[in-house]
């Protein structure tokens, strides 16, 4: 079920930018769910807010399934989308909390005994191949590939995988130190214009889907405030 690696780059990208009120593009939820979001600090308590709202998802598909009407379909592509925006956003919630060394001892369990029952629904609803599936069939696959892979993810050790996040998110830091550094001084070395392409194809990547992670701090929070 996994998805492209670039999906995974993605997500280390946004927890490097998760403090820039710019990236907080968030209309996969409601304006009361974001509100919820913000008044949420525990990383734990947060996942388990988006586990909610991603079963409310689901179970808007099922309610929609049991009725033919026009723009069901619409409907549906749409609620899927924001349930694969909302599985992202769980593991993205885990990984930033990795990074700042939260707590977050209990999350893989919380988050299989929720996404298991998701995986279980999204299967029925694949076998039933309903009429028109064929018009919400990719949105379907991606959120059984999120589901497995934030499921791959909850089965990992957590010392390991805050280790190799933080390696990662570091990574890039330089990445994106050095070409800066490199454009101030108006001078660069033979490998720069690689570097740069390769930070703003990060960049163009990241920014691409149309709906992305939510801030994880609340207007004007800088990160050091909730350690």
């Amino acid at each position: 079920m996994a998805r492209s690696l670039t999906h995974h780059a993605k997500r280390f990208l946004i927890v490097l930018l998760l403090a820039i009120p710019a990236f907080a593009q968030k209309d996969f939820l409601t304006d009361s769910e974001i509100e919820q979001v913000r008044q949420v600090q525990e990383p734990v308590a947060r996942i388990r807010l988006y586990l909610l709202f991603g079963k409310q998802r689901l179970d808007q598909v099922q309610s929609l399934l049991v009725k033919e009407r026009p723009g069901r379909s619409g409907e549906i592509r749409q609620l899927l989308q924001d349930y694969t925006s909302i599985v992202d956003a769980i593991d993205t919630i885990s990984d930033d909390a990795l990074v700042r060394k939260s707590d977050v001892t209990i999350a893989p369990t919380v988050i299989a005994d929720g996404e298991k029952k998701f995986l279980d629904q999204l299967q029925k609803l694949q076998t039933s191949t309903p009429h028109d599936l064929a018009m919400y069939d990719f949105e379907l696959k991606e959120a059984l590939a999120a589901t497995g892979d934030s499921l791959d993810l909850a089965k990992q050790d957590l010392t390991t995988r805050g280790q190799n996040i933080n390696l990662k998110v570091e990574e890039d830091k330089k990445k994106v130190a050095t070409v800066n550094a490199q454009e101030r001084q108006g001078a660069k070395d033979p490998g720069a214009d690689k570097a740069e392409a390769a930070a703003q194809a990060a960049a163009d990547d990241a920014a691409r889907p149309a709906r992305q992670a939510p801030t994880l701090y609340r207007p004007g929070e800088k990160p050091d405030d909730t350690k």
